[in-house]
């Protein structure tokens, strides 16, 4: 099926099914231990071995030596791979750094062995016994030591009108620079993977987010043709991105198994996370904006730098400034440095999360300058185009009714404007807000659908479920458009065999994956119709039959004993060119800061969100939710420290690296706009779960600020960049 024109008035539009907040299908399976995850596949491989990944102790440089003696003679060691006896192997077009290193070591914990054996535990114990020799090299480790050094990114600068010239002559101006430090994704399920090989064909169990990309680099890696590799991910614990490319564990798991001839567990132990998979980079953002005394902005500009390895890419920043205000003379840059550290990659809403964190720190500052209210100093320079190209406008933008909803919800017309003048006892008090915006992505994706002889409904498609709720949307529906209860439908994912879908990243794959089922679903109406002999344009499909008039057949009946099995494909046609598509939102904050100890503490939280049509509001709020609580993460405690002589990240584990806990989590909102865009897909769905990170971080710098009086402006927001600026206490 093309998408090409926007939709009409469809099967989903009845919203029966689609829309209401059904609890997660999979949900008893996981509540009970029951749902298999990658390291878990107990029932689908027998006797399997244990490999334990030895990371680099350098970050650059070469090994000159390495003794495997001792490990080979340990007890229940079956076979130890490295580069020497690995065999030719290439790298995956997703991958910046090989998977496997030697003799030449590209960062710290780059994987450069695996050591199999009987049990985990007499691997972890043998690998403890391999010596290895290194010549260390100098590398590049500090992005601000290396700013001046990076280079425009080809294609990365957007110019329109003359933002030097409008900007010095602007009445009003702000020229201020954000840091935001490296981060890791530290989901609960550490990458893993089982490996089995049959012959020459190679099936792995793993954790990743896009199945189809990972068979494919896995392939190309082990310079194997990609149908000879089988993917399997039923199961997820957490990716943010982390998991969206082929890392370590699948490699050295199907090395393992090949050397050891049975199948093979790899899961990368947590400092191996931190050093060895890929993290957000760390940026510096340089904001200048340009506004009239009334307020509208007339200049503004966006550049950033981050670092990667050489070959990586940038952090993109700079995107949301593109499009998120109006203003008619901008300018956006990104420059990236070569730096030699572990990967830098997607991590959850990457570009609008750091350049947001940046961006609307800014717009508050400039606010203040101005003598403005923050929410209508937003509302004031709002555009229904893209800023860029005037003639293109935006499919849906509710950023106005986000910013005044949430503004009436939370109270902020309690709000002091003038900062630090707020108290209960010893707190200071403040609230803080921030604009939300997140590009609604669109991706192909397949579904194959099969209706038996009972008149249930099986779906299969390689899209995964990262705890968001995949399950359940795709089996809404398909029940929704079959006309059938939810319990007749059977979802089955994360498998390279099923049809390719969008996957998992990028806020494209709940709308992408169902407007893929949709697809299938209208084909196999269609095929249900012309074995009845119905007309499908007039068969009205509900409560597990199919009617044309006055006639009328059960789906079972249609199936008959042999069934129906149809596949399909939505591809999309050149509407994301002609519209701009994007989700908007507002962030409402209030914080609370000790006015002796500096301790800062989230007392409330909202977020109103404009996102197309919300497949289910119940998976949907957890999306938001749980994007509100990393923002907390970003803005006051996550940051890998690094170790700036040798280049790794020091607080490579969750003891040192802190995240949010319930304690740190007030209550929150969320309240999803009525919004359905046709421009989008057949759902006239869009994306949500990122979009409740985006702008977050900044909300809560902005609650700080108005508490205090402080502004910082690099993250995280920890006490000690602020406690000796706190007002005197009374």
């Amino acid at each position: 099926m093309k998408f090409d024109t926007p939709a009409t008035t469809n099967p989903i539009d009845r919203m029966k099914v689609v829309g209401q907040p059904i609890d997660r299908i999979d949900g008893r399976l996981k509540t009970t231990g029951q749902a298999p995850y990658a390291y878990e596949q107990n029932d689908a491989v027998r006797d399997p071995a244990y490999g334990y990944v030895i990371g680099a102790a350098i970050a650059k440089g070469r090994i000159t030596g390495m003794d495997l003696r001792a490990a080979r003679a340990a007890p229940g060691v079956l076979a130890i791979v490295t580069a020497e006896n690995a065999g030719p192997l290439g790298k995956g077009d997703m991958n910046t750094a090989r998977l496997l290193g030697g003799p030449e070591v590209d960062h710290y914990h780059q994987a450069i062995a695996v050591v199999v054996a009987e049990t985990f535990e007499q691997a972890r114990d043998a690998a403890q016994r391999v010596r290895v020799d290194y010549a260390p090299a100098g590398g590049a480790f500090d992005l601000a030591a290396a700013r001046d050094t990076a280079k425009e990114v080809d294609q990365s600068a957007s110019s329109v009108g003359d933002f030097e010239g409008a900007f010095a002559a602007a009445a009003v101006q702000l020229d201020a620079t954000y840091t935001t430090p490296d981060q890791s994704h530290a989901m609960m399920e550490p990458h893993a993977s089982i490996a089995a090989w049959q012959g020459d064909r190679l099936v792995v169990w793993t954790s990743n987010q896009m199945i189809n990309w990972s068979a494919g680099d896995l392939a190309k890696t082990l310079k194997l043709p990609k149908e000879k590799v089988r993917l399997i991910s039923p199961f997820i614990g957490g990716g943010f991105g982390g998991k969206l490319f082929l890392r370590s564990d699948a490699v050295m798991a199907a090395l393992g198994s090949r050397a050891a001839k049975r199948p093979v567990k790899v899961a990368l132990q947590r400092p191996l996370m931190m050093n060895n998979t890929t993290h957000r980079p760390a940026t510096i953002q340089r904001i200048r904006i340009g506004a009239a005394p009334d307020g509208r902005i007339g200049a503004i500009a966006h550049e950033s730098w981050s670092g990667d390895l050489p070959g990586g890419g940038p952090e993109t920043a700079v995107d949301q400034t593109r499009l998120l205000y109006a203003g008619a003379n901008r300018l956006t840059q990104l420059r990236l440095a070569v730096l030699d550290l572990p990967e830098g990659n997607a991590m959850r809403a990457p570009g609008e999360a750091p350049g947001l964190m940046a961006l609307e720190i800014a717009m508050d500052e400039m606010a203040e300058k101005l003598g403005m209210d923050p929410v209508q100093f937003r509302i004031v320079n709002d555009t229904q185009v893209d800023p860029n190209d005037p003639d293109r406008p935006f499919s849906q933008r509710q950023l106005v009714k986000c910013l005044q909803l949430g503004a009436e919800r939370f109270g902020w017309d309690q709000r002091n404007p003038r900062p630090g003048q707020s108290r209960q006892g010893r707190w200071l008090t403040g609230m803080g807000m921030a604009s939300a915006f997140r590009n609604n992505l669109v991706m192909k994706s397949a579904a194959r659908l099969r209706l038996d002889s009972r008149g249930e409904v099986t779906v299969e498609t390689d899209m995964t479920d990262i705890g968001t709720g995949s399950y359940t949307i795709i089996a809404q529906t398909a029940a929704e458009m079959m006309g059938v209860p939810i319990d007749k439908v059977t979802v089955r994912l994360g498998d390279s065999s099923f049809p390719v879908s969008a996957g998992s990243g990028g806020q494209w794959g709940a709308n992408s994956s169902t407007a893929g089922v949709y697809a299938a679903c209208m084909k196999l109406r269609e095929a249900v119709a012309r074995k009845l002999g119905f007309n499908s344009a007039d068969a009205v499909f509900a409560e597990g039959q199919v009617r044309s008039g006055n006639r009328g057949a059960t789906l079972a009946e249609a199936a008959g004993p042999d069934g129906i099995v149809v596949e399909d494909i939505l591809e999309y046609g050149d509407l994301s060119k002609r519209f701009q598509q994007s989700t908007f939102g507002a962030h409402f904050v209030e914080v609370a800061v000790d006015a002796a100890t500096g301790e800062a503490r989230v007392r409330r939280m909202l977020a109103v969100c404009a996102a197309g049509r919300i497949l289910n509001p119940k998976t949907a709020r957890s999306q938001v939710i749980g994007a509100m609580t990393m923002g907390v993460g970003a803005a006051l405690m996550e940051e890998l420290a690094l170790d700036k002589r040798r280049g790794f990240f020091v607080n490579h584990d969750l003891a040192g690296y802190e995240v949010p806990v319930h304690a740190d989590i007030p209550h929150q909102e969320v309240i999803f706009l009525d919004e359905a865009d046709p421009i989008s897909s057949p759902m006239k769905a869009k994306g949500v779960g990122e979009l409740g990170l985006c702008g977050v971080g900044a909300a809560i710098a902005n609650a700080i600020h108005n508490a205090t009086g402080v502004r910082v402006r690099d993250y995280p927001i920890t006490l000690d960049k602020y406690l000796d600026r706190l007002p005197e206490a009374v």
